[in-house]
């Protein structure tokens, strides 16, 4: 998305606004809304892991959202520094916003996939899943089946070919026969009306 710098960003040009909104769902007027949020919230221009999880736990009060906040912030944060900039903030927050069910898929494969080397194991499955029930804390929806079982029978049923890995393919097609997933994936506080950094 061009130039990085803080400080260029901090005060936003027409054109820059516009190539923003060119990449995301968002009008230019809703570009300039988030901007302003995002660097009154972050006047550095960068939102950091400790911010970013206290916003989850605003958010879901009723649990510990701090592991599935930090898996998050780790998707949102595609250049890997350890901070959020407000491009990376509005394209994944568009995504999660605003989507169509395959990019929002393809964001939470992303997700799941901590180690980032193109499969779900079973493992990261269950990390993401034990993250998802101590965010919402507890839930009669899930009462009777831990996270380890749950997170088993998602992995069980996405696994096509049984070789142990979820591609996307495996993943995309499993979730969407999947309430229980459909429904985490809209379990992002940034998409929620009147949210702000």
């Amino acid at each position: 998305m061009g130039n990085h710098n803080s400080n260029s960003l901090k005060h936003m040009k027409d054109k820059e606004i516009h190539e923003l909104a060119s990449h995301t769902y968002f009008t230019d007027e809703e570009v300039r809304k988030w901007h302003h949020h995002f660097f009154k919230d972050c006047p550095n221009g960068r939102l950091k892991k400790e911010t970013f999880q206290a916003i989850y736990r605003h958010v879901f009060p009723q649990g510990d959202p701090t592991k599935f906040a930090g898996f998050v912030f780790n998707v949102f944060d595609k250049d890997l520094d350890g901070t959020i900039r407000f491009d990376e903030f509005l394209m994944a927050l568009s995504i999660t916003a605003r989507g169509n069910v395959d990019e929002k898929l393809d964001w939470a494969f992303s997700l799941y996939d901590i180690d980032r080397d193109g499969h779900i194991s079973r493992g990261e499955m269950v990390q993401i899943v034990s993250a998802i029930y101590e965010m919402i804390g507890p839930d009669p929806a899930v009462a009777g089946i831990t996270a380890e079982a749950k997170a088993n029978q998602i992995f069980d049923n996405m696994d096509f070919n049984k070789d142990g890995l979820l591609t996307i393919d495996e993943f995309r097609g499993g979730a969407k026969k999947d309430p229980w997933i459909v429904h985490a994936l809209t379990m992002d506080p940034t998409s929620k009306p009147g949210y702000r950094t």
